[in-house]
């Protein structure tokens, strides 16, 4: 089983490690496998490909695109302070309407605001 990872898709992170030290940019994909995340203008490389496939779509050359970084490398940005900050997760029990029941809601929370992700 994959570990639950504090950062997900869209979020805005900061890389705080790295030769793209201080960039910020949004989370395109998230690889709990690995424990790394794409980001997007972060960590660029550039990428030769072949010409070819019997349809001949892919002309070939060359491409840039981003390569994945380790989740350690990067946190998220406060929505409020544009600053980076930790993830804190704040567990709340809600009362179903008509229903003795309760449901356990847990949300992130910014560690430097106290405002949800």
């Amino acid at each position: 089983m994959a570990k639950k990872m504090k950062i997900k898709k869209n979020d805005l992170v900061q890389v705080i490690a790295g030769k793209d030290k201080g960039l910020q940019g949004r989370v395109i994909a998230v690889h709990t496998e690995t424990d790394r995340v794409t980001v997007e203008g972060v960590n660029r490389i550039t990428k030769h490909t072949r010409a070819g496939g019997q349809s001949g779509v892919n002309t070939g050359g060359i491409q840039v695109q981003e390569a994945p970084i380790h989740v350690s490398n990067v946190m998220v940005v406060d929505p409020e302070t544009k600053t980076p900050t930790r993830v804190k997760t704040r567990v709340e029990q809600v009362e179903r309407e008509g229903s003795d029941r309760s449901k356990t809601v847990r949300t992130r929370v910014a560690v430097r605001s106290g405002k949800d992700l």
